[in-house]
């Protein structure tokens, strides 16, 4: 166990940040295998959890090829959770001097096993639109604590400080929460549309036509709180201004697949690559806010500083 033990990095090395990114990768990719699952109405291919009938662990030959979508993601869950422990696992022995490390890593991990739990929920419910919108926020969760690794990684740990104005703080803040209301909004219209995972499954009730216009009002909010963001940081030199244009750049490509996806019919392709894009947006503006921190320099009192 010793020697185990020793062979764990002891700083955040080369394996720490391909696992790292790795993660970030396959949580992202299991957003659209989920969404392939739903879009493609395969989501009761496999009609019991956790084995895909009640007699098989996996599909058999009298199912249909929705079946074998629907199982795919359910192995997507294991190779995310194996990539989700072994990054636990590695950032074990630097636990104490990178506790931020670590508890970003055990996040993860724990999401990955309640979002397996949901997952079997979701199916019992015979795909309930509102356990399936919870699952598709869970998972963009996990892709924004994965984006926080990220960032932390590279970060040097102890106190922060604030490195933007206390107005724009705010402003980045109050752009999170008009993000996430965009968000909310956008599952809310799908769990409304016709894309609902199964042909037998329910729908959430609510007038779609106008959920989706409802949808696109903090969208376009969301825009210009951006620029604004943006303008600041450019005025201000802050150091937020590459991930802002990132974030902007993001949210363009946002709207004009939103735009082409509403005027078209909802085509499944476009759906899918809007909601992978969404928990990609939700990412950068992860990155935005913790730009907004920077570490207090050595030779300042820790008092000084506001919380890590």
């Amino acid at each position: 166990m010793n020697r185990f033990t020793e062979w764990l990095p002891d700083r955040v090395d080369t394996r720490i940040r391909v696992l790292a990114w790795l993660s970030f990768a396959v949580q992202t990719i299991i957003i659209g295998t989920g969404g392939a699952v739903r879009l493609t109405g395969s989501g009761l291919g496999c009609p019991t959890w956790p084995t895909c009938t009640p007699d098989s662990l996996v599909p058999t030959e009298e199912l249909s090829y929705h079946s074998l979508i629907e199982f795919g993601n359910r192995m997507m869950t294991g190779v995310v959770g194996i990539v989700a422990l072994v990054l636990f696992v590695l950032v074990w022995r630097i636990r104490r001097q990178r506790r931020d490390l670590f508890v970003l890593a055990f996040i993860v991990g724990a999401g990955v096993v309640a979002q397996a739990i949901v997952g079997g929920i979701t199916v019992w419910t015979g795909l309930n639109p509102f356990i399936v919108g919870f699952h598709y926020v869970s998972s963009l969760l996990l892709v924004c604590v994965c984006a926080a690794f990220l960032v932390r990684m590279d970060a040097t740990p102890g106190p922060r400080e604030l490195a933007v104005p206390g107005w724009y703080a705010a402003l980045t803040h109050a752009t999170t929460g008009v993000l996430a209301l965009t968000i909310v909004f956008g599952i809310l219209t799908t769990g409304a549309g016709p894309h609902s995972g199964d042909a037998a499954a329910g729908r959430n009730g609510f007038e779609a036509e106008l959920l989706e216009h409802v949808h696109a009002w903090p969208g376009y909010a969301l825009l210009a709180l951006t620029v604004i963001l943006l303008f600041g940081a450019w005025r201000l030199r802050l150091p937020t201004l590459r991930w802002t244009i990132v974030l902007l750049a993001a949210e363009l490509v946002q709207i004009a697949v939103g735009l082409y996806q509403a005027r078209n019919g909802l085509p499944p392709l476009a759906v899918g690559v809007h909601m992978v894009l969404a928990a990609l947006t939700a990412a950068t503006m992860t990155v935005v806010v913790l730009r907004l921190k920077r570490p207090v320099p050595a030779d300042r009192p820790v008092e000084a500083s506001v919380g890590a």
